[in-house]
């Protein structure tokens, strides 16, 4: 009984610790793969020509949870052009989306007109939802050059609800919501430009 029971805890140490080898392993890459394309959507979002600094190397945190959607602070990338700033990049999180929460990345030029969005990570229906990646769809590039003015207030909706926005067909809560978050994201901008963007600077002066 003793030889058996040196076995089986042998076996199970021995099971715990490749458990434990595999999500390290697994975790790695994910964060591999997020890096990826979070750098991906990045370019895509700002021409390269937009800045010159290395967005990845010194973000700020923010933490806004009614207006980003995040429950933890959240890096924040600013552009720089000739030691000015010329964009914002934020993590924006809709929580509302179809089949979860929606990752999203909102690039705000310095003039308050939206850059870009991207969508990082979801779980909205194949075929339906998933039309806000780029790869899928040319919906998302209809936030390009959007700002708080326009459209106006009402206009910050999917058409379904009177708004500016086209929603895809058979499904309207997934383009709610990015549209929503971004309306969000972009009341975030305009009430904390002024402290971002001068705490960038300060940091690279």
């Amino acid at each position: 009984m003793l030889k058996n029971s040196l076995v089986l805890g042998l076996f199970a140490i021995t099971t715990v610790g490749l458990v434990a080898l595999v999500q390290q392993a697994t975790a790695s890459r994910i964060a591999t793969s997020e890096r990826e394309a979070q750098v991906r959507a990045l370019t895509e979002i700002l021409p390269t020509d937009s800045y010159d600094n290395h967005l990845l190397d010194n973000p700020i945190q923010v933490h806004d949870p009614i207006l980003l959607g995040n429950k933890r602070p959240q890096p924040a990338y600013i552009a720089l052009k000739d030691g000015q700033p010329s964009a914002l990049i934020l993590r924006v999180t809709a929580p509302d989306g179809y089949g979860g929460a929606i990752q999203l990345l909102v690039g705000i030029r310095a003039d308050g007109q939206l850059a870009g969005v991207r969508a990082l990570s979801h779980k909205e229906t194949p075929g339906l939802g998933d039309k806000i990646e780029l790869a899928k769809s040319q919906w998302i590039r209809s936030f390009e050059g959007k700002s708080l003015s326009d459209p106006n207030e009402d206009g910050w909706a999917v058409k379904k609800d009177r708004g500016s926005f086209d929603q895809f067909a058979g499904a309207t809560i997934t383009p709610r919501a990015v549209v929503k978050a971004t309306h969000k994201a972009l009341q975030y901008f305009d009430a904390h430009k002024k402290e971002l963007f001068a705490a960038q600077v300060k940091s690279n002066g």
